[in-house]
């Protein structure tokens, strides 16, 4: 990669945390290569408005080679990984062997179904734009096929979305879809009665969004009853067969609309040691170095930094990944310098979680709030956090235009609404 030799760092997973960690090293004595089976870097908290026709997928997602444009020490290859040889400082990809001083795995997380297979076969999770488009194309087509049924039980099953996990992801689909059914189905699909669409959100635990408070989380299910979400609290799915959603209280739903938010697990790669796995993440200290590994890092969501405040890893979200980044980028410095590196402190900066127009909860550092100021909040957020002006130019431009409007932009079929679910993430 360049005349003079330098160290090789190799970074698999183009998420929030191994953009932050490369954009930190522009200036570094290392030769970067970034692999993805992507070309291009996803702002995954707006998926969910992909999914349901409020966005654009171009205006969620940056190419690589745009974001790191004139970053001299930089180079991407777009490849899958199938395995690392720790032994010889390599991985082994689907355009051969790639070869490292030092690797930092960032390969984010996949979808966890629980070793069920047949929920696996047969659900749609949310993990990248492809299951975005999946989900679009699904949404808008059920309803194409409804107007051509005549009985009223088969256009209740097409119309029948059921969404499984009341984390942030499940209650975001959920109000969309509130919404959807508000504003769009009667004006554009007048041949249909709006009340045969049916919207479930499924939790096994005892309150939705178990991540924030009880009051954010009362507020929360408030909001989703009040626009017509029939929450299930305390209720499991044993099975999915493509058309009968089987509950854990003997309760059957038909619908062939089934949506996975429930869980996720870290994207593994082959290769490393099992004694440095746990939970299906990679066990890391404080520097972010992977157990038993010197020259190995891993930070987001594949990585499990356990310690007395977080005995389980910090949170599957965007902000450790992003902080352990950005501390990882200083200590592969100080490395090079040969000094000391500085251990990894996780700040808390909130949860949010949007319900809808003007709905929304906040648990921040300086307050919890709900309602519009939550939301606008909410907004503001994600608006300073996309990567892109021209991103961020054209989703508040979208969002201005659907919040006087009640239009949703982007009701095109694109997809054949089936389940791609891939096995890797990186």
């Amino acid at each position: 990669m360049s005349q003079k030799k330098k160290p090789v760092l190799v970074v698999i997973g183009g998420g929030f945390g191994g953009i932050e960690l490369i954009k930190r090293l522009r200036d570094s004595s290392f030769d970067i290569i970034l692999i993805d089976k992507n070309n291009h870097h996803t702002f995954q908290p707006l998926l969910y408005q992909v999914a349901t026709c409020g966005l654009s997928a171009v205006s969620i997602t940056a190419p690589f080679r745009r974001i790191f444009k004139g970053q001299k020490n930089f180079r991407f290859r777009m490849t899958e990984v199938n395995g690392i040889d720790p032994g010889q400082k390599k991985i082994m990809s689907n355009i051969g062997d790639i070869y490292y001083d030092y690797l930092v795995v960032a390969t984010g997380s996949v979808s966890n179904f629980f070793i069920n297979e047949e929920l696996a076969k047969n659900s749609l999770s949310l993990k990248n734009v492809m299951d975005a488009l999946n989900i679009r194309s699904l949404l808008l087509r059920e309803f194409e096929l409804a107007i051509t049924r005549v009985q009223s039980d088969e256009k209740k099953i097409l119309l029948n979305f059921v969404i499984i996990g009341g984390g942030a992801t499940g209650i975001e689909i959920a109000g969309a879809l509130a919404e959807f059914k508000t504003h769009i189905v009667a004006y554009d699909y007048p041949e249909l009665d709006p009340g045969l669409m049916n919207i479930h959100l499924i939790e096994a635990a005892d309150r939705i969004l178990p991540m924030m408070s009880e009051n954010s989380s009362s507020r929360a299910y408030q909001y989703l009853t009040h626009m017509g979400v029939k929450v299930w609290l305390n209720t499991r799915v044993s099975n999915y067969d493509g058309l009968n959603v089987t509950l854990t209280d003997g309760t059957i739903l038909r619908s062939s609309a089934f949506i996975w938010t429930a869980g996720v697990k870290g994207a593994m790669i082959p290769g490393i040691n099992e004694d440095s796995v746990i939970n299906n993440r990679y066990i890391v200290n404080g520097f972010n170095q992977v157990q038993g590994y010197d020259n190995i890092f891993s930070i987001g969501d594949v990585a499990a930094m356990i310690n007395p405040a977080y005995p389980k890893g910090h949170p599957l979200l965007a902000m450790p990944a992003i902080q352990q980044g950005k501390r990882l980028a200083g200590n592969l410095k100080r490395m090079l310098a040969g000094r000391a590196m500085n251990k990894f402190t996780y700040t808390d900066l909130g949860v949010l979680a949007t319900i809808g127009r003007n709905k929304a909860v906040a648990e921040l550092p300086f307050g919890r709030f709900s309602g519009f100021f939550a939301w606008f909040l909410w907004m503001f957020i994600h608006l300073v956090r996309l990567i892109g002006f021209r991103n961020r130019i054209i989703i508040l431009i979208e969002w201005m235009f659907s919040y006087f409007t009640y239009e949703y932009s982007f009701r095109i079929i694109t997809q054949n609404g089936k389940n791609n679910n891939p096995k890797s993430n990186s």
